[in-house]
C-alpha cells in the first residue's frame, strides 16, 4: 500500500505527513485564475464600461460632495491603494475638487483604524491629498436616521455619506460564512452604519428564538433566503450608493476580477466569479477532514480559524472527525474574542449574544457549534491549549497526535480523508445528484 506525503501551511512554515494513497478522498482546491496585470488598465476600462451604469465620469458634476468607502485594515488583502489613484484621477477629471471628496474607512462595530494604517489601505499620496476619516459606529450624534427595513431595523449612517451627494463603495468579495459572501452591500452595513443598525441586522444571523442557535440560512454562498443579507441589501438601498468598485482575489492573494458599477448587479457579477474559484464541488462527505487556514495570516488566532472551521463542516460526514492545523499565534486577539467562552453552557453563551450582539460572539458561538456536527481536533502552539478547549476543540500539538485520535474517534478503521490545504477560502459544495 503507497503512501502520499501531505504538505499542509502552518503559520509562516508547514506541517508534513503522509497517508495511505487509498484513503485519500478528495482535496478540495481552488481553480486556478490568471492575475491581472494591468491592473490601471482594467480599473481604467472598467469605470468607463461599468456594469447596468453610466460611466462614473458621466455620473458626476463638478459641485458634487463624493464620499467613497474604504474597507478597514482587517481587509487589507484588498489592497485598495491599488485601486484609488485611477479612481480619484477620474473625479478629479470630473471637475470635482479635492476638497469636495472624503475617503471613509467604513470599520463597521471594528476598532478605529490609526493613521499609519490609513496610509497603508489608501496609499500615502491619497491620505495627503485627501480628507481620510474613520467610521465610528458608536458616535451617534455623527448618524443620519433614514427609517425601517421592512424587518423592523432602524437604519441610521455615518452622516459624512448621508451628505454627500455621490457614494461610491470599494472592497473585496470573498465568501463570507453569515452573509454569502463579502463586498458590495457590506461596505454600507455593517461599514458606515451605526452600532444599533448593525446588531439589529446582525440578529438575523441567529434562528428565531433563544435554544434555536445560529440561523441555518445565515452561511456561506447564500443569499436568497438570507434574512441578514436580505436585510442588508434593503439597508443599502435606503443609502442608494451610485457606483461601486470591488475585486476578487485568486488563490495567491492577486487580482482575479475587477468589477465596477451598479451596486447590485456588479457585485452578483463579482459573485459568480467566487464561485468559480472558490466553490469546489465534492464527490462526497468525508469521515476525516484535514484542513489548514492557508497559513500566515489566516491562522494567526482562533478567530480568524472560524472560517477554516465553517468551510471543513460541508465536507465531513455528521460525527466524523475534522482536524483544523492552524497556529494560532495571537491566539487572545481580538480581545474580546476569548470572553465569550466564559458561559457555563451554549444556551448561556447564545443568551448573551442576543443581549449585546457582536460578531467576535457570533464567531465565537458558531465555533462551538461545529462539535455539535463533528469531532473537532486542533493541531496548534501548546500555549494554546485552553483556550482551544474552551471552544471545544481537542487541542494538540502534532499531526500525529491529531490522526491517532481521529482514528478513534471516526468510527472505521479505514476512514476516507478529504484534505482541505486552503481551508479559509475553499467551500466544499455537495456534487448534485441526479
Amino acid at each position: 500500500m503507497g503512501t502520499r506525503e501531505i504538505r499542509l501551511k502552518y503559520g509562516r512554515g508547514e506541517i508534513v505527513f503522509s497517508l495511505p494513497d487509498e484513503q485519500i478522498f478528495f482535496e478540495v482546491v481552488g481553480k486556478e485564475y490568471p492575475a491581472i496585470a494591468d491592473i490601471p488598465g482594467v480599473i481604467q476600462a472598467a469605470l468607463e464600461r461599468p456594469i447596468d451604469s453610466p460611466p462614473l465620469r458621466e455620473l458626476l458634476r463638478p459641485t458634487d460632495k463624493v464620499a467613497v468607502t474604504v474597507s478597514d485594515i482587517t481587509r487589507s488583502w484588498q489592497r485598495m491603494d491599488l485601486v484609488l489613484p485611477t479612481l480619484f484621477e477620474t473625479i478629479s477629471q470630473a471637475g470635482i475638487p479635492d476638497e469636495n471628496v472624503s475617503v471613509l474607512v467604513v470599520v463597521g462595530g471594528h476598532r478605529q483604524n490609526t493613521r499609519e494604517e490609513m496610509e497603508q489601505l489608501c496609499g500615502r499620496e491619497v491620505c495627503r491629498r485627501l480628507n481620510v476619516i474613520n467610521h465610528n459606529a458608536r458616535d451617534l450624534q455623527n448618524m443620519i436616521y433614514l427609517g425601517k427595513t421592512s424587518r423592523g431595523t432602524e437604519v441610521s449612517i455615518n452622516r459624512v455619506a448621508a451628505e454627500a451627494d455621490r457614494i461610491i463603495l470599494t472592497g473585496g468579495i470573498i465568501y463570507h460564512y453569515m452573509v454569502g459572501y463579502g463586498g458590495g452591500r457590506k461596505s454600507v452595513i455593517p461599514g458606515l452604519s451605526s452600532i444599533r443598525t448593525i446588531q439589529q441586522n446582525h440578529l438575523w444571523a441567529m434562528g428565531r428564538e433563544l435554544g434555536s442557535g445560529s440561523n441555518r440560512n445565515a452561511r456561506s454562498g447564500k443569499t436568497r433566503g438570507n434574512e441578514c443579507h436580505e436585510d442588508m441589501m434593503e439597508i443599502a438601498g435606503f443609502v442608494k450608493p451610485d457606483f461601486i468598485v470591488n475585486v476578487v482575489p485568486n488563490a495567491d492573494g492577486d487580482y482575479a476580477g475587477i468589477f465596477a458599477g451598479n451596486w447590485v448587479s456588479a457585485w452578483q457579477e463579482g459573485t459568480r466569479l467566487v464561485d468559480e474559484i472558490y466553490g469546489v464541488e465534492i464527490p462526497g462527505q468525508a469521515d476525516i477532514v484535514i484542513a489548514s487556514a492557508g497559513g500566515s495570516p489566516k491562522d494567526i488566532n482562533l478567530y480568524q480559524t472560524g472560517k477554516t472551521m465553517d468551510f471543513a463542516s460541508y465536507a465531513v460526514k455528521k460525527g466524523g472527525v475534522v482536524i483544523v492545523v492552524s497556529e494560532c499565534p495571537d491566539i487572545l486577539e481580538p480581545p474580546e474574542f476569548p470572553q465569550w467562552f466564559q458561559y457555563s453552557s451554549m444556551l448561556e453563551m447564545e443568551r448573551a449574544l442576543r443581549a449585546d450582539f457582536s460578531i467576535p460572539g457570533w464567531v465565537a458561538f458558531k465555533e462551538v457549534e461545529c462539535s455539535d456536527l463533528a469531532t473537532y481536533i486542533m493541531v496548534t502552539r501548546p500555549e494554546n491549549a485552553e483556550l482551544v478547549r474552551k471552544a471545544g476543540i481537542i487541542p494538540v500539538t502534532t499531526m500525529e497526535a491529531a490522526l491517532e485520535q481521529a482514528y478513534k474517534k471516526c468510527g472505521t478503521k479505514k476512514p476516507r480523508i478529504t484534505l482541505m490545504p486552503q481551508g479559509a477560502n475553499t467551500l466544499p459544495v455537495m456534487k448534485a445528484t441526479h
